[in-house]
């Protein structure tokens, strides 16, 4: 998630150099008001460094996005050009930007370097570049100062006399903002490992700062996480999830990570689906340019029937953030529920362009062709499929399209053999798509009992159609909770 942790008092430049008449119409003429803030390369010399770069890029990112009128692109997009040699024109066709933020951090003992260059898209012209020489405790006041500078050119630039707003930093506590850094740069590697080591250093900043927020809401997320991702420390990954979530709300209530973590908690672990909307609802508000704020209530608002304002947020979710995969494969589920297949194939087939590694990559390219009746396409598809389980799954509907049984029985064997834990809702699926109705009854009453959170596409699914006129059917989305509407 995006984070908020942004700007201090106001401090004098050290070096700055002058703009043309010709530079600010050549930057203004494409795309207005819009930015990008490319990672900071670290010139520290020691590689562990590359934590405080990264997470200086990502609140630099978050600063810029507070000014009114600003298009900011998100951390997934604008990391995607880290360590990658691109000109300039070129990221910011890619991105739907007319300027771009980068440059270099040197961190030293207690010192700190920061050399930063506003550029001009269309040309790779600079339009003016700083450099802060400052000591790490003055940290956020350096932010603030690299914020308010950035700002001041693009008002000059592109924004006229649009202002931005202020918010007071997180914590004023270095080794613990630190700390957070070092958690932050872990949870972003998203895999169960680096989620345990993220909540090692959360903890450090907690204890460092009993009321750093921010700390206690990505802590929230990665236990979270670590439930979905391990059975065996499920149940007390999600109490710690709702416990840190809780804290944080009760910390900072204009924090709007904290009610996100909540509203996730609430909507996804707890399936206490009004207060769990009403959380995600109250951190939108409170980070409307927030992408990630955007897809996560596009993901919610689709389980409850209300497609139109899926696919706006979701849409919106791109323009923020255009090279997210979570974003595309998110629409991608939008467009395939309400019918829009060839959207939806586009769309799917994007993310997977982005993220060819991904678990389900491929999923909705399959289920298009399915319901299209198109076996060999399918087929195709699902044997691109980088994960084992839901390539099984994705080969016993593409097999069973194209009227292969056996291959299609095979398919289904080894995804009940290897995967009835975690994929049980997708067994449910297949049984579903096969008109085999007590089956696919059998495996999504495991999936209840799993609490899988598939279950709560149970209303929307277009594989789970031939059900709803059966009690059995009414009777599991009674015991869920799901509403028809909200």
């Amino acid at each position: 998630m995006e984070r908020t942790e942004v700007r201090g008092p106001h401090c004098g430049y050290v070096r700055s150099k002058s703009t043309s008449p010709a530079q600010i119409t050549a930057a203004s003429t494409r795309s207005q008001k819009s930015i990008a803030v490319l990672p900071l390369l670290n010139e520290s010399g020691d590689p562990s460094e590359e934590y405080f770069s990264d997470g200086l890029s990502e609140e630099l990112i978050a600063a810029l996005a507070q000014i009114r009128g600003l298009k900011v692109i998100g951390r997934s997009s604008s990391f995607r050009f880290k360590n990658k040699k691109e000109d300039s024109k070129t990221i910011g066709q890619k991105l739907g930007v007319s300027t771009l933020l980068e440059g270099t951090v040197r961190k030293q003992g207690d010192q700190v370097r920061i050399v930063a260059e506003l550029v001009n898209a269309a040309d790779g012209s600079e339009l003016w570049s700083r450099t802060f020489d400052r000591e790490l405790k003055d940290i956020f006041a350096v932010q603030a100062e690299i914020a308010e500078a950035v700002a001041t050119s693009l008002e000059l630039t592109v924004l006229g006399a649009e202002e931005g707003s202020a918010k007071n930093a997180a914590t004023k506590n270095v080794e613990a903002h630190n700390a957070y850094l070092q958690g932050h740069f872990y949870f972003e590697r998203r895999n169960l490992e680096d989620y345990l080591k993220s909540v090692g250093f959360f903890d450090q900043a907690t204890r460092l700062d009993p009321d750093y927020a921010l700390a206690y809401a990505e802590r929230s997320e990665a236990w979270a996480w670590i439930g979905d991702l391990s059975s065996e420390k499920q149940k007390e990954a999600w109490a710690a999830a709702r416990s840190d979530a809780e804290k944080a709300v009760a910390i900072d209530p204009n924090l709007a990570e904290a009610h996100a973590a909540l509203g996730w908690v609430r909507f996804f672990i707890e399936w206490k689906f009004a207060e769990g909307l009403a959380e995600l609802r109250r951190a939108q508000q409170l980070s409307p340019w927030n992408p990630t704020a955007n897809d996560l209530m596009a993901r919610v608002v689709v389980y409850l029937g209300q497609f139109q304002e899926a696919e706006k947020l979701a849409r919106q979710a791109i323009e923020l953030d255009p090279l997210a995969y979570q974003a595309r494969t998110s629409l991608a589920r939008i467009l395939f529920t309400e019918g829009k297949l060839d959207e939806a194939d586009a769309s799917a087939r994007k993310a997977a362009e982005l993220q060819p590694t991904a678990a389900g990559s491929h999923r909705w390219q399959v289920l298009v062709a399915i319901q299209r009746g198109d076996g060999e396409p399918a087929l195709r598809e699902a044997r691109l499929e980088p994960n084992e389980g839901y390539r099984h799954f994705e080969l016993a509907l593409a097999h069973y399209v194209r009227g292969d049984r056996p291959a299609a029985d095979a398919a289904l064997a080894e995804l009940i053999a290897k995967d009835r834990t975690f994929l049980a809702y997708q067994i449910a699926e297949v049984y579903a798509w096969r008109g085999q109705t007590d089956k696919a009854f059998e495996w999504l009453q495991v999936s209840l009992d799993n609490h899988d959170t598939g279950m709560l596409s149970l209303l929307i699914n277009p594989l789970m159609r031939g059900l709803r006129h059966d009690a059995r059917y009414k009777a599991l989305v009674a015991k869920i909770g799901l509403p028809v509407s909200l």
